[in-house]
C-alpha cells in the first residue's frame, strides 16, 4: 500500500529486532506509519534493507538509544505519534544473570522514559512487549492472565514483571495513557518473503534457530535438555508463534486503544496458540516441513528450564478479535527458508 501523510505513526522502540521488524510490516498493511527507534545493540541494520524490500519503500529510523532523554523529546516532537509500541530491551536470560544491572537500567529506565514523554506529548496509546516468563512454572495449565505470576527466573524475566507493575501503577495514578501488556509466548518464523527473520547474535538461545543452524550445518549438532519430564514424550513443552501473528496481535492491540473511548487503562492479554508442542514434536515437524533430517542428542536438564506452559488465549480472541492463524510446519518453512538466505 501507499503510505500518505495522514497515516497515523507509530513509534516503535526496537522496530529492528526480530518481532519489532515484523510488527513494522504488519502496521504498514493495516495502515500506519511505523517510526522506528532502533540504537542496533541487539539487531542489524540489514533488517532495514528487508523492510525496504518487503514494502517498496524506506521506513522511517532513528539509530538512537531509548534511554537517551534528549534524542527521545525531539523525535516525539518531530513524529507526533499516537501510539507506542515498546520492544526495545535486552533479552538474554543468561546474559542477565551475569550482569543484572545491565537489564534493569535499560529495560527500566527506557520504559520510565516513554511513560514520562508520553503523557508530554500528548500520546495516549501504548502497546508493551511482556513475557509469558512472569507466570515462571504454573502449577495449572493452560495458563490464563489470572494465572498468579511467579518469582521470576532471571533478572530479564524480572524486568518484565516490574515494567508491567510500573504502567499499571502510572495508570492508576490517571497519567493519560491507555496501555496493553502482551504477555507473548514463543515466537518462531520469519516473514514468508525471507526478507526479515530471527538474527540471534552468537549462540542461539532458542531453540528454532539453534534447529534451523544445525540443519545448515552451522552447528554440528542439537542438544535436548532432558527427555524425563512428565510430558507426552518427555521432553519441554511450549507454546510457539508465528511472529506474523504475533505482529497482527499488536496491530490489534493497538486499534483496540486508539477506538477505546476512555483516558485511561491498563490490561495484560495471553498472546500464544493455545497449544504445547514439545521439544521432540518439533523437530520432527521441521523434518517433516522442509526434507531437512536435524543432528541431535539428548542431553541432561538445563537448570532453570520449565516444564510445560502454553496459553489460554480466550482473551486475545474476545478482547482483540485476534486469534494465531498459521500452523507450526509453516513458521518452521519459513524459518528455514530465512535461513537459507543467511547461508
Amino acid at each position: 500500500m501507499t503510505l500518505t501523510g495522514n497515516s497515523p505513526k507509530i513509534l516503535v522502540t526496537g522496530g529492528a529486532g526480530f518481532i519489532g521488524s515484523h510488527t513494522v510490516v504488519s502496521l504498514v498493511n493495516a495502515g500506519f506509519e511505523p517510526v522506528i527507534v532502533d540504537d542496533f545493540s541487539n539487531s542489524e541494520r540489514k533488517a532495514l534493507d528487508g523492510l525496504r524490500a518487503i514494502l517498496g519503500h524506506d521506513v522511517t529510523c532513528y539509530p538512537v538509544n531509548c534511554n537517551d532523554v534528549v534524542a527521545m523529546e525531539d523525535i516525539f516532537q518531530k513524529e507526533k505519534p499516537v501510539g507506542v509500541i515498546h520492544f526495545a530491551a535486552y533479552k538474554a536470560v543468561g546474559e542477565s544473570v551475569a550482569k543484572p544491572l545491565k537489564y534493569y537500567r535499560n529495560n527500566l529506565d527506557s520504559l520510565l522514559l516513554l511513560l514520562e514523554l508520553m503523557p508530554a506529548y500528548t500520546v495516549q496509546n501504548f502497546v508493551f512487549s511482556s513475557s509469558c516468563t512472569v507466570y515462571g512454572q504454573p502449577e495449572q495449565l493452560p495458563v490464563t492472565e489470572e494465572t498468579p505470576r511467579l518469582p521470576a527466573q532471571s533478572p530479564y524475566g524480572n524486568t518484565k514483571a516490574i515494567g508491567e507493575d510500573i504502567i499499571r501503577d502510572a495508570i492508576h495514578s490517571k497519567i493519560p495513557v491507555k496501555a496493553l501488556a502482551l504477555r507473548y509466548f514463543n515466537p518462531i518464523g520469519a516473514h514468508p518473503s525471507a526478507q526479515i527473520g530471527e538474527l540471534p547474535l552468537g549462540v542461539p538461545a532458542n531453540l528454532v534457530p539453534f534447529i534451523t543452524q544445525t540443519a545448515a550445518g552451522i552447528r554440528s549438532s542439537l542438544t535436548v535438555y532432558g527427555d524425563d519430564y512428565n510430558t507426552p514424550d518427555g521432553t519441554c513443552v511450549r507454546d510457539y508463534i508465528d511472529v506474523m501473528d504475533l505482529a497482527d496481535a499488536h496491530v490489534q492491540a493497538l486499534t483496540k486503544l486508539i477506538e477505546a473511548k476512555d483516558s485511561y487503562s491498563y490490561d495484560v492479554i495471553n498472546i500464544g496458540t493455545g497449544r504445547g508442542e514439545t521439544v521432540l514434536n518439533v523437530i520432527k515437524t521441521f523434518e517433516e516441513a522442509t526434507g531437512v533430517t536435524v543432528n541431535y542428542s539428548v542431553g541432561p536438564r538445563r537448570a532453570g528450564d520449565v516444564e510445560q506452559v502454553y496459553a489460554d488465549v480466550s482473551k486475545a480472541n474476545r478482547v482483540l478479535d485476534w486469534s494465531a492463524r498459521r500452523s507450526l510446519a509453516e513458521s518452521l518453512r519459513d524459518a528455514w527458508q530465512w535461513q537459507q538466505k543467511l547461508s
